[in-house]
């Protein structure tokens, strides 16, 4: 199992991370004086995609039913997707008021995980609580970087 959640956290990581285009448009982009330097991005990411993948052994291994292993499989499989999701609306498709949109149900998603495992397994639920935080504030600015460059053009009419 522990392949397993290594391997899906990496996978989770890459694809985000491939969705992840620094470039001359988001260099133009406004955005806050508060905002953390680029190169804090990486390693945040893959703290917290360790502390996911520990946080899913964890909870795999309090799971007592098969019901239970294919929840924490199906909550997991969400919350990579949304992701990922954000990461392409953000910066591929260069839309940050749709991934703003985006951005509360993968809150959501981390919120239901820590939810899920905290009574069976509270150490799997204080393993995810950086990763809620870190979207919390990324959440945030998103929100300032929309209101500062809003609006985006549509990129079917472009």
């Amino acid at each position: 199992m522990v392949y397993v959640a290594a391997a899906s956290a990496i996978g989770v990581l890459g694809l985000g991370g491939a969705m992840t285009t620094i470039g001359a448009w988001y260099d133009a982009l406004r955005k806050p004086a508060w905002q953390p330097p680029g190169w804090l991005f990486g390693p945040a990411w893959t703290l917290i995609g360790g502390l996911t993948a520990w946080a899913g052994v964890i909870a795999w291994q309090a799971a007592r039913t098969p019901e239970q292993r294919a929840a924490t499989l199906g909550l997991f499989a969400l919350n990579g997707g949304l992701n990922i999701l954000w990461s392409a609306l953000f910066f591929k498709l260069q839309r940050p008021d749709w991934a703003l949109i985006e951005v509360v149900p993968l809150w959501l998603s981390i919120a239901a995980l820590i939810a899920a495992f905290a009574g069976r397994a509270p150490l799997a639920a204080w393993l995810l609580a950086p990763y809620l935080l870190w979207v919390a504030f990324a959440a945030l600015l998103n929100l300032v970087v929309v209101r500062l460059n809003a609006p985006f053009p549509n990129p079917v009419a472009t």
